[in-house]
């Protein structure tokens, strides 16, 4: 196959094992700067170029954009869509996971369990916002951030209100989120690749900090998943639509909840933590379904 992999950097330890995957199994691989890229869209020849070339031929597309560049970077999914290229994980799919607000909708939707989350507008609403989710301690997450960041734990209910006020006053988009006590600062990351959950690691928090990232300082280790957590990733991935997602779940006293399904998961920290060739098993995967999609195509035309 000859595969493009869209990613900002050919150097990041996912980009690298990514390719070294693709060209151990005998493909050929280019890493794309999805931000390089500009679009010719017209009913009569769609086209790519890159770096003043045309962009042509391509099997699959892996892609691998950043939550800086959703925007432009799904432009540039969905135009090798509409050119009939193979997408590992379609725009569309991307688009909703990477919408927390409509992410927790679509699962809630589904019957997924979720912390109990609330959203409002208002200032006026805060003591009812804080109501909703048990009161304090509670999380408040900013829409917009990522790993980690903008996410605060209120400990009480007078630091609730103040942060709450202090981002709507900042024109913020902000859940306010059940705190789940019994979580112990720690989370489990099920990293899903078609129908399996192929690997998956807890991290935990360092002391003194709630967010287990390991961004943030978080730790690694391995874990034995339950048949509910597992079954869970996977009716999560689906209900996004992914077909790679890294699914960030809570051990609660009411079973696992889901805080997030990521589009583009890391493999460093799962793999080193699993100890398990992730990199390989996407590869794999993608061969599967890319001779599906070439099949019928051929049925079709």
């Amino acid at each position: 196959m000859k595969i493009a992999l869209l990613s900002r950097n050919a150097e990041l330890y996912s980009t690298k094992r990514l390719v070294e995957a693709a060209e151990a199994r005998g493909h050929q691989i280019e890493v794309i700067d999805p931000i390089l890229c500009y679009m010719n869209i017209n009913h009569n020849a769609l086209s790519i170029h890159y770096k003043g070339e045309e962009l042509s031929a391509f099997d699959a597309i892996i892609p691998r954009i950043g939550a800086s560049i959703t925007f432009y970077g799904s432009a540039v999914l969905r135009q090798f869509e509409m050119m009939n290229v193979y997408c590992l994980n379609n725009a569309a799919a991307i688009g909703r996971a990477r919408d927390k607000l409509n992410s927790l909708q679509l699962l809630a939707r589904d019957g997924i369990g979720l912390p109990i989350t609330g959203f409002a507008d208002k200032p006026g609403d805060i003591p009812d916002l804080i109501e909703m989710v048990g009161g304090a301690p509670l999380v408040i997450k900013l829409l917009e951030g990522t790993q980690g960041i903008g996410v605060v734990l209120a400990e009480t209910r007078t630091a609730a209100e103040s942060v709450i006020e202090a981002f709507m006053g900042l024109n913020a988009n902000i859940l306010v989120q059940e705190y789940i006590r019994e979580a112990k600062g720690a989370d489990i990351r099920c990293f899903v690749v078609g129908n399996k959950v192929v690997a998956a690691m807890k991290r935990q928090a360092k002391e003194g900090e709630f967010r287990s990232n390991l961004h943030r300082g978080g730790t690694a280790s391995k874990v034995r998943l339950s048949k509910e957590e597992r079954q869970t990733a996977l009716k999560a991935a689906r209900c996004m639509g992914l077909n790679v997602a890294g699914v960030d779940i809570l051990r609660s006293n009411q079973g696992p909840v889901v805080m997030e399904v990521n589009s583009s998961p890391g493999l460093e920290g799962i793999e080193a933590a699993s100890e398990i060739d992730v990199a390989d098993t996407i590869v794999q995967y993608l061969e599967q379904q890319v001779s599906r999609h070439q099949s019928k195509q051929r049925r079709t035309s």
